[in-house]
């Protein structure tokens, strides 16, 4: 009776069709639609050859829609389970990921078509790049916003190494980013951290040696290198913060930072601290 109603059921154009087809794709395993479609096809064969009797091509094409949908309710059981497993982690995440589903569903399903529809799936991929940054162990931020390098200074409770590849000009220290750093650097000064720093240069100006005695006698360990000693790779700005953290600076064409990188993978530590040790061996810290 079920199926008489539904077969009755009007229909609204090929639109709707479309849209009940896409939907049974979404919602059941491909396995199980294959295993369907395979046990129709040798019911209708073996009907048709005389191979079997209606009834037995019957039954065998039966026993195999019964097996792929057997299949597909061991996968979507297994989806679930995984699911739920992903889901057993922080509170917040718990209570945010229904929402965040929700939230991008109806965004879609209530504005299809339009750009609301297509900005929602632009901000979900890139949502999920920066969780594929995140999973890495990097934040990558803006030029403009330097909070990972504050905060990181202000955490720091050992050690702290910097390389600094100093421009033309200095406007980066008396700037508001570069006073409240070197503030965080005197604070760190104060609870016993060790602060090296190595400037590197093109030319040697009033300016530079300004700002290397003003650090010296805050009691930084104050190392300068000339760009031309070393090679161009090894011409970057990078933080390292009791060996578990560091920071790199994405520069633009024009000598300005564009992107603040903070990282604590592995392979990121390595990279600079082969970096900082090669200059600091070749660095000089005469005073």
């Amino acid at each position: 009776m079920v199926v008489v109603q539904l077969l009755r059921r009007p229909r609204t154009g090929p639109r709707a069709h479309a849209v009940g087809v896409a939907r049974l794709m979404a919602h059941t395993d491909p396995v199980a639609l294959v295993g369907v479609a395979l046990s129709i096809s040798l019911s209708v064969t073996l009907d048709l050859t005389g191979a079997a009797t209606g009834v037995e091509s019957l039954l065998a094409g039966l026993m195999g829609i019964t097996i792929s949908l057997l299949v597909d309710s061991i996968a979507r059981a297994e989806r679930r389970f995984h699911l739920r497993s992903l889901l057993a982690g922080p509170h917040w995440l718990v209570r945010a990921v229904p929402e965040v589903a929700t939230a991008a569903t109806e965004a879609v399903d209530r504005h299809p078509g339009t750009r609301v529809a297509e900005e929602t799936q632009r901000r979900f991929e890139r949502f999920q790049a920066d969780l594929a940054q995140l999973r890495q162990g990097r934040i990558i931020r803006p030029g403009t916003d330097y909070q990972d390098m504050l905060g990181a200074t202000r955490d720091c409770v050992r050690r702290l190494e910097a390389l600094t590849n100093v421009l033309p000009r200095l406007a980066w220290w008396s700037g508001d980013i570069g006073r409240r750093y070197w503030s965080e650097n005197l604070a760190a000064l104060a609870r016993g951290v060790e602060i090296t720093r190595i400037f590197t240069y093109a030319e040697f100006s009033d300016e530079l040696a300004d700002l290397v005695a003003t650090q010296r006698r805050a009691g930084v360990r104050v190392g300068l290198l000339s760009t031309g000693a070393v090679p161009a790779d090894l011409h970057v700005n990078l933080i390292r913060w009791d060996g578990t953290a560091c920071w790199t600076a994405g520069m633009s064409a024009h000598g300005e930072i564009n992107e603040n990188r903070f990282s604590v993978n592995a392979a990121d530590l390595a990279w600079t601290d082969e970096t900082f040790q090669a200059c600091l061996s070749r660095a000089s810290f005469d005073t």
